[in-house]
């Protein structure tokens, strides 16, 4: 039997800087993507390469973006310019995002990072509707 799991449940929450630190689920976020890591690779041939194959090693690690959509509601203080990810971007603020994975599983993933992007969508016959990309800066806690 198959163990796949659908994506709904899945939350994006913005870090409040606390010690405690306590994170605010962003409201009404629809399909989400990312964090995507990688890593570099980096040549290391050299004259004595063996069969003359390229040879590599690992480099630094990126912990990518995360991108995400929402029902966009410029009041709602997870959105809006005053105290949300609007806010954030004007601010250029690097804070603590967490995603968390549904249930069963209940993982979260937690990560500095900053809004690189906030763009809204407001068609004449469908929902207001707004895409938000962050860019991971540092190492994400699996948890």
């Amino acid at each position: 039997m198959s163990e796949a799991r659908l994506g709904k449940g899945f939350l994006v929450q913005r870090g409040d800087g606390g010690s405690p630190e306590n994170f605010t689920t962003v409201a009404e976020v629809l399909d989400a993507d990312g964090p995507g890591l990688s890593a570099d690779s980096v040549e290391a041939t050299h004259q004595e390469s063996p069969n003359y194959w390229r040879e590599f090693i690992p480099g630094l690690k990126d912990g990518g973006e995360i991108s995400f959509d929402v029902n966009h509601d410029p009041d709602n203080a997870t959105h809006d310019a005053t105290t949300g990810i609007v806010a954030d971007f004007n601010n250029r603020t690097v804070r603590n995002w967490r995603v968390a994975f549904p249930s069963p599983s209940s993982k979260t993933w937690t990560f500095p990072a900053f809004v690189t992007g906030f763009e809204p969508s407001n068609p004449v016959a469908d929902r207001s509707t707004a895409s938000v990309t962050l860019k991971v800066t540092g190492e994400p806690t699996l948890a």
